[in-house]
């Protein structure tokens, strides 16, 4: 008999997949947006893991196949053009930090690290794509200020929901993230959940 777990597991991979094979069609022209879009697919997944459908095990040996199998194209300088960029392994470190954050974390308090990892910066991403396009930059290489104000306003609607203690932490459990974000010396899919680690001692 299967574990309780797996159909649960197989709506998560589908939600994936499915992004995948949708972005694929989209090409790379639209690589930043592609990345985004596969950000938003684990949404499922996440919340499965927090409604304690899927073992955090689970998602962590899943998430942590994901990046190995993202790392491969990297490696072998064959990436995947439609959303890969190279020497950017943003992807990769997304996934390596979402088969810890569950591991290290409280559930609630990984559920909204995890939701701000995939909503907020795919939301931030998406703003400065269209942002950086309509005014004639590289959306590859720039940051606005734009993505970080919807960051900032969509993690705090995740602490909002996701969070115990005052509104005052939550916003600052948010601005930190944001600004994590936005810092130029560290991937921000490394340093938002390392920040938002050490931020644990809030709550």
């Amino acid at each position: 008999m299967l574990p309780p777990w797996v159909p649960y597991a197989g709506i998560a991979f589908i939600s994936i997949a499915s992004a995948i094979v949708f972005t694929r069609r989209l090409g790379e022209e639209w690589a930043w947006i592609n990345r985004k879009i596969i950000h938003f697919s684990i949404v499922p997944a996440v919340l499965m893991f927090y409604y304690g459908k899927i073992p955090a095990e689970v998602f962590s040996v899943s998430a942590l196949l994901f990046g190995i199998v993202q790392l491969w194209p990297h490696l072998k300088k064959r990436e995947f053009s439609w959303y890969q960029i190279e020497h950017n392994y943003g992807e990769v470190f997304f996934a390596f930090s979402a088969s810890v954050v569950p591991l290290a974390l409280p559930r609630e308090y990984a559920t909204a690290l995890l939701l701000a990892m995939a909503v907020s910066d795919g939301v931030t991403g998406v703003i400065r794509h269209y942002y950086f396009r309509r005014h004639g930059f590289n959306v590859k290489l720039k940051k606005h200020w734009t993505g970080s104000l919807a960051y900032l306003a969509t993690a705090v609607v995740i602490a909002l929901i996701y969070l115990d203690g005052d509104a005052i932490r939550k916003v600052m459990w948010a601005t930190l993230l944001a600004l994590a974000e936005y810092q130029p010396w560290i991937d921000d899919n490394l340093a938002v959940p390392l920040v938002g680690s050490l931020l644990f001692v809030l709550y």
